[in-house]
């Protein structure tokens, strides 16, 4: 064997090793996993009676446009997480999607750690947890993630495995991007801003597609999928599978957000909450595991582009309401990002002025 050769297959060898998705991480809680005692999830504390608001869609483009982008700022000043239906996304686009994310992790997981990489910089990877040499307890988690804007630029770069994938994800993330498009319009003007606002500050543009994997868990009580956290994209839009675990924190508790059939999950991410001036809030949310079943969500980030310039709009700042951030570059948001631990809102704070 040459020396190259024996390198590749220690570097295989060692990618499946860590992975979550290699069939034997996940029949025990190893102490790696354990989450401190007052960092666990409480489920008998979690709300089952309660949710986000579900907005249909159905008439956004249409004449009752102004009801629903009241809807649309209520539920972004009050939540920050809505659901949707009647998004316009066909069925069996959602469908396929959800079909060739599970094949991707039925497939053998040889084919999956050839594309593991601990480099955030690597576009295109498969990985664990989300920083390995920063968090002190890992997630019951493995990730697939890829960028998917410009499509026809970054296509070529996807996962050649399972053979479908790529114009299966391809048909999705355009339709992703033109609801998201449609989304950012309303939000726009539910801030009180033209339509196209949202759209012009965030530069180029950057939509990146997670698929995440959470295997089913001997002790859930033990371990996270995430820990609590807000995104740090300007949206975020998810697809969930049938299996629950996304819990949402909302007036002082936390609050499983069940699945429906064809809906997306929508919630801010940091970079609304900072161009609105905290009227509109990225909330604290997290996944947890459970005994019976793998779970896998698929959620699109998308955030302004590294160049962006973002800031609060100068129609949110006023002497009776003084800017509550200072404007950055994304590229220095992504930076402080991978420096840090994944925890609550303590990312975004230290933009606070």
């Amino acid at each position: 064997m040459s020396p190259t050769m024996d390198v590749h297959t220690q570097e295989l060898s060692s990618a499946i090793e860590k992975l979550m998705s290699n069939g034997i991480n996940n029949l025990k809680v190893q102490d790696r996993y354990i989450v401190p005692p007052h960092e666990r999830p409480q489920m008998c504390d979690v709300s089952y009676s309660e949710s986000i608001p579900v907005i249909d869609l159905k008439d956004l483009d249409g004449p009752n446009r102004t009801t629903l982008v009241h809807q649309i700022r209520r539920a972004c000043e009050e939540d920050g997480f809505f659901q949707i239906v009647n998004h316009g996304v066909p069925e069996n686009v959602m469908k396929s999607m959800m079909g060739i994310a599970k094949e991707f992790y039925e497939m053998p997981v040889e084919d999956r750690a050839c594309l593991y990489s601990e480099d955030e910089k690597q576009p295109v990877r498969v990985f664990t947890s989300l920083n390995l040499s920063k968090d002190k307890v890992l997630n019951w988690v493995d990730y697939l993630t890829h960028p998917c804007h410009p499509l026809e630029e970054v296509i070529g770069s996807w996962p050649q495995k399972p053979a479908a994938y790529r114009d299966i994800a391809g048909k999705y993330a355009r339709e992703l991007r033109a609801l998201i498009l449609r989304l950012l319009a309303a939000i726009s003007e539910a801030l009180g801003l033209d339509s196209d606002y949202l759209n012009k500050i965030l530069g180029k543009h950057s939509q990146v597609m997670n698929i995440n994997y959470y295997p089913s868990c001997p002790n859930p009580d033990l371990t996270v999928g995430l820990p609590n956290h807000s995104d740090g994209s300007a949206l975020t839009v998810l697809m969930q599978s049938d299996v629950s675990g996304l819990q949402v924190f909302r007036n002082g508790k936390w609050v499983a957000v069940e699945p429906i059939e064809n809906a997306f999950v929508v919630n801010l991410g940091d970079q609304l909450q900072v161009v609105s001036n905290g009227r509109f809030r990225s909330v604290e949310h997290r996944a947890v595991t459970n005994m019976q079943s793998a779970r896998i969500s698929i959620p699109t980030f998308y955030s302004p582009s590294d160049d962006a310039f973002i800031a609060p709009s100068t129609s949110m700042v006023n002497k009776q309401q003084p800017a509550l951030y200072r404007g950055y570059k994304m590229e220095e948001y992504v930076a402080t990002f991978w420096k840090h631990e994944l925890k609550g809102k303590s990312l975004l704070d230290r933009f606070k002025i």
